[in-house]
């Protein structure tokens, strides 16, 4: 019986969210989800060093296989990427430097992954999560379902040599990959 944690991580300045599965053969449980609230520090810096921080201790406590982060995605501003890169970083660097393999996903990717549409938005992530974990209650900040969906995301990609697959909907996803359809 193969047994494997995943870490999933959603890198921000402000909050970062992260989630923690565990995968024994082809079913997933959710671990913990929660994340990690940033905007009490004034310094940008205080705030990757938290980040760093937070992630080694996830790291040491739950012993994550690997760790599956989303990638920062161009948006509104080139500062705005620049300080989510940072975010990544410190927290691709935590991982590093507990040995941890890291694989990232565009945010389109995770989302396609979760719900079957690339655009999908936070809630309609968080919702498909719920059903898919049975959870009880969504927490306050998506940011925390967010990194779970990298998490999740990985446990549906991983295996497939083809980083980025495009698929129209449920249907073509259920197509192309039979054996990823558990009843």
């Amino acid at each position: 019986m193969a047994e494997k944690i995943i870490l999933g991580i959603d890198p921000g300045t402000s909050v970062t969210g992260y989630g923690l599965i565990k995968v024994i053969n082809k079913s997933m449980q959710l671990i913990v989800m929660d994340q990690l609230l940033l905007s009490k520090y004034d310094s940008h810096y205080l705030r990757l060093k938290k980040i760093f921080e937070k992630t080694q201790q996830i790291i040491d406590n739950y012993k994550p296989d690997i760790i599956a982060i989303e990638a920062p995605f161009y948006g509104k501003n080139v500062q705005s990427m620049l300080k989510l890169g940072r975010a990544q970083g410190v927290a691709m660097a935590a991982g590093l430097s507990r040995e941890v393999p890291i694989v990232e996903y565009a945010p389109k990717k995770i989302k396609m992954s979760i719900t079957g549409n690339g655009n999908a938005s936070k809630e309609q992530v968080a919702g498909m999560l719920q059903n898919l974990l049975k959870l009880k209650q969504l927490p306050t900040h998506l940011d925390a379902t967010d990194g779970l969906a990298a998490a999740v995301c990985h446990f549906y990609n991983e295996g497939n040599v083809t980083a980025d697959k495009n698929y129209t909907g449920w249907k073509a996803f259920v197509k192309k990959n039979p054996g990823k359809i558990t009843e």
